[in-house]
């Protein structure tokens, strides 16, 4: 058996995509800072707060960013996750502290503890980092004044269940087998036998 069919693989393709952020406003209804971006965040924050503490940023349904994702395992035990995005662009590091519709970065959760913060679609759990068992994998859209980007008081996010098998046994050597062997009369070789 191959060990790629040794993980018992959770090629978990994210079809929950839950709708987020876009801002549907025109740049009229924000107005435009010098930079071309809203000078007043995208959206409405509201009270409500993701699993992790940070407050929803309420957009309309209507053009908001979507994610989905999927996770496949690779030959070397560890797991690539990659994402696809709609209407939402992954912010630089360095990017100023402020909610611009349709922008941010992706928190990448195991289990409901976060592993990462992605500016990109591609990122790659190593290899025993995910034990033995099925595992909850979640991707959760940020603005980058790190609120959750949410439509209908939800955080746009997407969750796939994945199973990491047990790692198939290494063969072992015996010490008796990896001796050298002489193969003349009286050796292992021949069961003992004297002629």
């Amino acid at each position: 058996m191959s060990r790629t069919r040794g993980f018992v693989a959770a090629l978990a393709v994210c079809v929950l995509m839950v709708t987020g952020s876009a801002g549907c406003a025109s740049s009229d209804a924000y107005g435009q800072s010098g930079n071309g971006q809203s000078s007043v965040p995208a959206g409405k924050l509201l009270d409500d707060t993701d699993q992790d503490g940070h407050r929803l940023r309420e957009v309309d349904e209507k053009g908001a960013p979507r994610v989905a994702m999927e996770v496949q395992p690779d030959n070397d035990g560890s797991w690539d996750v990659r994402l696809t995005v709609t209407d939402f662009r992954f912010s630089p590091a360095g990017t100023a502290a402020e909610a611009v519709a349709g922008r941010g970065v992706v928190g990448l959760f195991v289990d409901g503890r976060p592993v990462a913060t992605l500016r990109g679609p591609d990122h790659r759990l190593a290899a025993g980092y995910l034990p033995h068992g099925t595992h909850h994998v979640t991707v959760r859209l940020y603005a980058d004044d790190d609120t959750a980007w949410a439509v209908d008081g939800e955080p746009v996010e997407c969750t796939a269940d994945i199973t990491a098998s047990a790692p198939e046994p290494t063969p072992t050597v015996s010490t008796e087998a990896a001796s050298p062997r002489t193969g003349g009369r009286g050796s292992p070789d021949r069961g003992g036998e004297a002629s």
